[in-house]
């Protein structure tokens, strides 16, 4: 088991709930952190609350994301969560642009990064691990592209993987699939979007879920995966109240 320790560990998306979490825990495990993300506010917000974490603003899906991250802070561990609103409403309704919108931010953001990965490449034993979503395997009928998106992911984090071996560079490249975490500002926004679509309240759509688990829970997930690679096989994960479990 590797010990996170003085390891330098990327987070992208960090001015979310599940990137915060994710950079409590790393830090929490004596790792350097640099956390990315597209709010100013929130990511200096972050840095007072987990003291020595570095930051840098930017959109995390621009043409030179990549290569301004690995700059500041070459990775040993990366993970990335952050990504697009979906459209939130079902697909007669909605533009292309409102359809596609996560294909423009998460799917691209995790190709150009992965492909950084591989092109640098990494240092033999790093590990980056996509955050997509379990909406990637059941689908989403109100939320556009995302789902279709969110499996891309997770086809990336697969073919990256198989060049990584193929080239013999011992990278990792792992995708972690998420539920629904009303805890987040996006999951606030999922449940009152499902809940309007099927004309409930909002609380019994949440009393409705099963498997519930939190951002932290997902934290530790990331970090067990990127600390533990041994005992983990396979490139897709689930995660439920009960913990992580091999998808593929």
């Amino acid at each position: 088991m590797m010990t996170l320790t003085g390891k330098n560990v990327v987070v992208i998306g960090a001015s979310g709930g599940v990137g915060r979490a994710i950079v409590h825990r790393m830090a929490a495990e004596g790792a350097r952190v640099l956390a990315v993300g597209r709010s100013r506010e929130s990511l200096e917000q972050l840095a007072k609350e987990v003291s020595g974490t570095q930051t840098l603003t930017m959109d995390a899906a621009g043409d030179t994301a990549s290569s301004r991250v690995f700059a500041a802070l070459r990775p040993d561990v990366m993970i990335l969560c952050g990504g697009a609103r979906p459209p939130g409403r079902p697909i007669h309704e909605l533009t292309w642009e409102e359809f596609a919108v996560n294909w423009d931010t998460d799917v691209r953001m995790s190709f150009s990064f992965c492909r950084e990965a591989l092109r640098a490449p990494l240092a033999p034993g790093s590990t980056v691990i996509l955050i997509s979503s379990a909406a990637a395997l059941g689908g989403s009928p109100i939320a556009g592209g995302y789902a279709g998106a969110k499996r891309t992911q997770m086809f990336i984090a697969n073919y990256a993987q198989k060049e990584s071996d193929r080239l013999n560079l011992g990278v990792r490249f792992l995708a972690l699939a998420p539920r629904i975490m009303p805890e987040t500002e996006f999951g606030q926004f999922a449940v009152e979007c499902y809940a309007r679509y099927l004309g409930i309240p909002p609380a019994d759509f949440i009393k409705g879920m099963s498997s519930r688990h939190t951002p932290p829970d997902v934290a530790n997930a990331a970090a067990d995966l990127a600390s533990n690679g041994a005992a983990h096989r396979g490139s897709v994960f689930t995660i439920s109240a009960e913990g992580i479990a091999a998808a593929s």
